[in-house]
C-alpha cells in the first residue's frame, strides 16, 4: 500500500468517525455535509469523494456502529460469565452512557433515525440486530432458541428505549428514575 492510499484510508477514517459522533449527537436531519466534515478536520469535497452523500455517511456510520456492538457482546459475555446481563445493563443505563451522546451505543442513537431511512437501510440495520440480538440470546434463559430469542429482543428492547426515554427527558432526576427502572427490567 502507498502513502497516499494510506492517507486515504486515514481521512475515510476520519469522516466516519465524524460522522458517526455527528449523527449520534444532532441526528441525520441535525447535521449536514458541511458539519461532517469540519469534524472530521476536511473539506466538503474530501467528504463527498470518499462518501459520494450524507445519506452513504449514514449508512457507513450505522453499519460501523452496530459492528462495534457485534465485537462488544460477546467480549462482555466472556468477562462477566452469567452475570454479564446484569453488568452490561449496568453499563448501557448508566448516567455517563445516558449523557454521552457522540460517543453513545449505535443502538440508541441510530435506531429513531433508521425508522426514516431508506429501505436498504432498514434491511442493513435490521440484519446486524438480527446479530446482535443472536448473540445475546446466545447467553439468555430460556428452554428453546426461540424462547431465548424472544428474551433477547425483549432485553435489547428494554436497553435501548431505556436510555432513549432517558435521554429525551428534560428533568435530571425524572431521567434517573427512567435508567432505574430500565435496569430492573
Amino acid at each position: 500500500m502507498t502513502k497516499q492510499d494510506e492517507r486515504k484510508l486515514e481521512t475515510r477514517r476520519r469522516i466516519l468517525d465524524a460522522a458517526g459522533r455527528g449523527f449520534r449527537s444532532k441526528g441525520y436531519d441535525g447535521i449536514g455535509v458541511d458539519g461532517l466534515a469540519k469534524g472530521a478536520g476536511v473539506t466538503s469535497g474530501a467528504f463527498y469523494a470518499h462518501f459520494g452523500s450524507k445519506a452513504a455517511a449514514f449508512e457507513a456510520a450505522l453499519i460501523a456502529g452496530l459492528d462495534e456492538v457485534i465485537a462488544a457482546v460477546p467480549e462482555f459475555q466472556l468477562k462477566h460469565g452469567d452475570d454479564w446481563t446484569t453488568e452490561f445493563s449496568n453499563y448501557y443505563l448508566g448516567k455517563a452512557h445516558r449523557d454521552n451522546l457522540s460517543g453513545g451505543c449505535a443502538m440508541a442513537a441510530f435506531s429513531p433515525e433508521v425508522v426514516r431511512a431508506s429501505e436498504k437501510t432498514r434491511a442493513l440495520y435490521e440484519q446486524k440486530m438480527q446479530a446482535i440480538a443472536g448473540l445475546v440470546a446466545d447467553k439468555m434463559d430460556g428452554a428453546s432458541k426461540p424462547e431465548r430469542l424472544a428474551n433477547a429482543w425483549s432485553y435489547l428492547s428494554s436497553l435501548i428505549g431505556g436510555v432513549t426515554l432517558a435521554r429525551a427527558v428534560n428533568s435530571p432526576s425524572l431521567s434517573d428514575k427512567i435508567l432505574d427502572a430500565a435496569k430492573r427490567t
